[in-house]
């Protein structure tokens, strides 16, 4: 069984930077089970997104996708912007 589609890594998560020129920084938010205790922990990724337009603003809900790499930490592009933070 040989598929040639590509599946591409989609995630969804908040710009928490927005500072850098083109680039955003993504917070993914989890929630995982301990291994022993069985207590929910959250935990949070911070990833680095190419915004070519620059039309994302801290606190929207972005959704990014895996891509090329384009520099040494940033390996994603944003695809849609889900919703906008309130100002």
């Amino acid at each position: 069984m040989n598929d040639n589609s590509k599946t591409t890594r989609t995630l969804e998560g908040r710009v928490s930077s927005s500072k850098s020129a083109k680039t955003v920084t993504v917070v993914i938010d989890r929630q995982e089970q301990h291994g022993l205790y069985g207590k929910l922990l959250r935990r949070s990724t911070k990833l680095h997104a190419h915004d070519e337009k620059g039309e994302c603003h801290e606190g929207d809900l972005v959704r990014i996708a895996e891509c090329r790499p384009m520099s040494k930490t940033k390996h994603f592009r944003v695809v849609e912007v889900l919703a906008r933070a309130a100002e």
